[in-house]
């Protein structure tokens, strides 16, 4: 039967079985509906933030290009996991070969701490526009984006290639079934013999501390913009500077507090349909609720949006009335 998986006592095993969040089957359908809108609208959002960007000249700053990054990844890790949960659903299906659940886990891991890494940039895009506006276009020149940018991706990469490389290495002896709608490393590690997962625990006490530091900075940074916001003499001008820094503060706040969540919640409180809830608020809310939260209050990219939308609107109305004639 589909759903049903053999008992593995060694890591010879070439596959795992995810976690289903239903087993009748119009709830598994009712699943793959409501992931399908939601990917469905991380789509279309980040890929409206993506093309606007990319075509209006005015854009073309160094805040609109890190927060083209932030789409970029938003978008390819949602869609490391949820396309395969869809499918799962749909084909009443909880196999995933052990290659492609350790491509998903590094990509998850790229793309997600590569996220991280670009929202600590983005604050300090942030505190230099505020705090240091005179040498705002000295410090992040064209090239200095790119670099910075790269650095993000370069330190989500080699983040990823660790955490894979240790937890696949790992001898696997308490069976092949993992308790999420993806692989997840702190239930693969579940599923490892008994002291063979130490490596791991240190390459995560790494990440943990850089990490750490990335939200000190992040807070450090706000502190500062805070002060130099609520010393400005216009109201004018401290209403534009918080318009400039509350969405990315909201989408840091909403990062973060997902995250801290799921991996520090304490031990008392875990259950498997708990740990469920959590892993989509962190995997899946973000990169669905960025794109709102950046263009419900950033007037250029809402005007920048709007003529996107009515192009793609005119276009197809003229190719449709060309198509009658």
């Amino acid at each position: 039967m589909p759903g049903e998986s053999p008992t593995s006592n060694s890591s010879s095993f070439n596959e795992f079985f995810l976690l289903q969040f239903a087993y009748m089957r119009e709830l598994q359908l009712l699943h793959f509906s409501l992931f399908l809108g939601i990917y469905l609208a991380a789509l279309v959002g980040n890929g409206l933030i993506i093309t606007a960007i990319a075509c209006d000249h005015r854009l073309h700053t160094p805040m609109y290009f890190f927060l083209l990054n932030l789409s970029v990844l938003d978008l390819a890790s949602i869609s490391t996991t949820v396309p395969k949960s869809m499918a799962n659903s749909l084909w009443d299906n909880r196999a995933i070969s052990y290659l492609a659940c350790a491509t998903q886990v590094f990509l998850f891991i790229f793309f997600f701490g590569g996220e991280f890494s670009l929202l600590t940039v983005m604050a300090y895009d942030r505190f230099v526009a505020i705090c240091r506006p005179l040498h705002y276009a000295s410090l992040l020149r064209n090239r200095a984006c790119v670099q910075i940018a790269a650095a993000a991706w370069a330190g989500g990469f080699l983040n990823a290639l660790l955490h894979t490389a240790n937890t696949f290495s790992t001898r696997l002896c308490q069976g092949n079934e993992v308790d999420q709608f993806f692989c997840e490393i702190p239930q693969i590690l579940k599923l490892s013999c008994s002291h063979s997962y130490l490596r791991e625990v240190g390459v995560s006490v790494l990440t943990a501390c850089i990490a750490f530091g990335c939200f000190i900075f992040i807070v450090v940074s706000y502190v500062q913009i805070f002060k130099a916001v609520l010393s400005m003499p216009t109201e004018q001008g401290r209403h534009k500077a918080f318009s400039m820094c509350l969405p990315h503060l909201a989408v840091v706040s909403l990062f973060i507090s997902t995250v801290f969540f799921a991996y520090l919640k304490p031990p008392s409180i875990s259950s498997p349909i708990l740990d469920l809830v959590v892993s989509v608020l962190y995997s899946v809310v973000p990169p669905t609720l960025n794109p709102l939260i950046y263009s419900m209050r950033n007037k250029e990219l809402k005007i920048a949006l709007k003529k996107l939308i009515s192009w793609t609107f005119f276009s197809s109305a003229n190719i449709s009335i060309s198509l009658h004639k």
